[in-house]
């Protein structure tokens, strides 16, 4: 199976490019998983044949959301968190909003895996949203999948929005502190792998350097590559073995963003 994951940065944008409909063509996911589609499913008017489409859209007009296009039906589908985790970390909103109610997280569950895909909430330049993400948010999302964890794998993918080593961004140094590789952000993904969840491309691909997935709009940064790392697929230890491939595509264009994808034999 192919699976892939893709922040769009605006779902009617990168069909409007053609983009979309290109890298659909060429790669043929089986499962496709989207951050960032800044709208509801009704407000989007492409043929999708052969895929079940299951969005979970912001309140908030053309901002966040997620989606998974599926081949393969799931058995069951759950948006956001339940409400007892949303409450216990207390996830009722900020000065920016709800991260509750902004469409950031779907669950499909399938024969032998759950599929997760998250937009997690950026910490923002002046890190006014960083003890959101660190104190709230990424505590919920790992209880979130470790319930999951408790029935069957979890794959789960997204925008992360954190670099998690110097290996993943061009400039380390510069950006120590900064949003998107603060020690709060990255200790956030320390967690994940604590709690066993396996960085499949680090996995496969643990020195590859200029590995990038996420390129400012600012100084040609796209073409001199000069981008971060931010958008991953991570895997329960119990099928992480089951990853025989692990991709980036930087030639995909459309979003700041490129997708990135595994291969999983089940």
């Amino acid at each position: 199976m192919k699976l892939y994951s893709w922040n769009v940065n605006g779902i009617r944008a990168v069909l409007n490019k053609g983009t979309f409909q290109k890298f659909l063509t060429d790669h043929q996911p089986d499962i496709l998983c989207l951050q960032e589609t800044k709208a509801k499913q009704e407000q989007v008017e492409f043929d999708l044949p052969g895929y079940e489409q299951y969005w979970n859209s912001a309140d908030k007009a053309g901002y966040s959301g997620t989606a998974i296009f599926s081949k393969t039906k799931p058995m069951a589908i759950v948006y956001g968190f339940a409400d007892d985790i949303a409450k216990k970390y207390k996830l009722a909103g900020d000065s920016y909003g709800d991260p509750s109610k902004e469409g950031r997280v779907i669950s499909a569950e399938f024969d032998n895996f759950w599929v997760v895909t998250v937009y997690t909430p950026n910490s923002k330049g002046d890190l006014s949203r960083l003890d959101l993400r660190h104190k709230q948010w990424d505590p919920a999302f790992l209880e979130h999948v470790q319930e999951l964890e408790k029935t069957k794998p979890v794959l789960f993918c997204g925008d992360l929005n954190v670099a998690h080593s110097e290996i993943d961004l061009a400039n380390p140094a510069a950006n120590v502190g900064k949003h998107g590789f603060t020690n709060e952000e990255r200790e956030g993904f320390d967690t994940f792998e604590t709690a066993g969840f396996v960085d499949t491309f680090r996995s496969i691909h643990p020195d590859e350097k200029d590995a990038y997935s996420w390129w400012t709009h600012w100084a040609n940064a796209r073409v001199r590559n000069i981008g971060w790392r931010i958008d991953y697929w991570l895997a329960s230890k119990s099928i992480a073995d089951k990853v025989t491939g692990a991709s980036i595509h930087p030639d995909v264009l459309g979003s700041d963003h490129c997708p990135v994808s595994i291969e999983l034999n089940v």
